[in-house]
């Protein structure tokens, strides 16, 4: 093979691309240091490569890198041969909604979750938005991108720019939930200036709810604090305006919207454990006698919570990769990390912070009972908090 049929000679190729971004079941790392438009091309051809989608969807959170790197995304996917469905800004938790709506066999979200302002990275996602590495492992796909060897395609891909899947994600997720009441109750929701911002005003249209928003302006430099629910630093601003109005119940989002935490109506935040076991019965009712997975570092009491719901425990390891992993394989219908990511089957077996929200209002209303008189039972053993954030 003669180096004219390379695209892109390996003289052309100006770094090396750092191993240490390709973590356990994503990409992130520093930008332009470690991430850039170079290195997220490769990547984006290599993973077209293996995977040979016809059709690949793309987008991006609010990071300020974001356009950019979406850009050659675009490029890098479109020169491998797919076409491309680019829904531009998102939660991650719509973009799997969006992979599994337009049917497409890959796609491509350019975030860092919930990482300071100087990191980005990608979440690669396969068919039913399952994650990459069920595909490609990531020593592999490294290897392909690093060295760069890539042929010309016979077609180039053609982009369509699908304006955000926003008004039929957001009927998915309410029909999904069942939500027919929002009671009244007075929320305080900080979404720390993340992608929730886009989806919170339309999630929550003509609610019967007071909801006091707290930093909705996307912003990926995050001006106010880090969009993490598992530090309690940031929870600060939430629970002062929670004890100021008096309010029912406070939100807190992560930087994608993957990850939803809770603080109850006296200013404690919940533990993940605590609400999957919460939720757990919840989807119980729903479905009888289902199997419910948790994680590894979850209390005593989560296993015995749903044994006590008529559910079938299963104690499963973290990461999201391998619960959802799990979930295919053993039929679960529900799973709950401490990290406060949860798993829905009935929504294509996804993590989705929006059905947790929707959920938990629902189980509020129905039991009559706040969220401290819902968790204080459930706190019974000594609790260890999530540590790798």
């Amino acid at each position: 093979m003669t180096k004219k049929r390379h695209l892109r000679r390996r003289e052309a190729i100006i770094q090396h691309i750092d191993s240490s971004i390709f973590k356990a079941y994503d990409i992130r790392g520093t930008y332009p240091e470690q991430i850039n438009e170079d290195v997220v091309y490769r990547i984006a051809r290599a993973y077209a490569q293996k995977l040979k989608p016809s059709v690949t969807v793309v987008g991006r959170d609010m990071r300020v890198s974001g356009p950019s790197l979406l850009e050659t995304i675009r490029r890098g996917v479109m020169d491998e041969g797919s076409d491309v469905i680019d829904i531009d800004m998102t939660t991650t938790s719509m973009y799997y909604y969006a992979v599994n709506a337009f049917n497409a066999a890959a796609g491509i979200v350019v975030t860092a979750s919930h990482n300071p302002e100087q990191y980005n990275g990608l979440k690669l996602t396969g068919t039913g938005a399952a994650p990459s590495v069920d595909f490609v492992n990531n020593d592999e796909l490294h290897k392909i991108a690093d060295e760069g060897h890539f042929m010309q395609s016979t077609r180039v891909g053609k982009l369509e720019n699908a304006s955000e899947p926003i008004d039929s994600y957001m009927k998915a997720v309410r029909d999904t939930s069942g939500i027919k009441d929002f009671g009244g109750l007075k929320l305080v929701i900080d979404a720390g200036n993340g992608m929730e911002g886009i989806v919170l005003p339309k999630l929550l249209q003509n609610a019967d709810c007071d909801v006091t928003p707290l930093f909705w302006e996307p912003d990926g430099r995050f001006p106010n604090h880090e969009a993490n629910p598992l530090k309690e630093e940031t929870l600060a601003g939430l629970k002062q305006k929670l004890s100021e109005i008096g309010a029912n119940l406070g939100v807190a989002y992560d930087g994608d919207g993957d990850r939803v935490g809770f603080v109850d109506e006296k200013g404690q935040h919940i533990p993940g454990d605590i609400v999957t076991a919460i939720l757990a019965k919840r989807m119980l009712q729903d479905k009888p006698g289902a199997l419910i997975i948790y994680d590894v570092r979850s209390s005593w009491a989560v296993r015995e919570e749903i044994e006590n719901a008529g559910g079938r425990p299963l104690m499963w390891k973290c990461r999201h990769d391998l619960i959802k992993k799990k979930m295919h394989e053993t039929g679960a219908y529900f799973a709950g990390e401490l990290s406060c990511h949860y798993y829905f089957a009935n929504f294509h077996v996804t993590d989705n912070g929006d059905l947790v929200l929707l959920n938990m209002i629902q189980i509020m209303l129905s039991e009559g009972k706040t969220l401290s008189e819902l968790a204080k039972p459930i706190m019974r053993y000594f609790h260890s908090p999530e540590i790798n954030f």
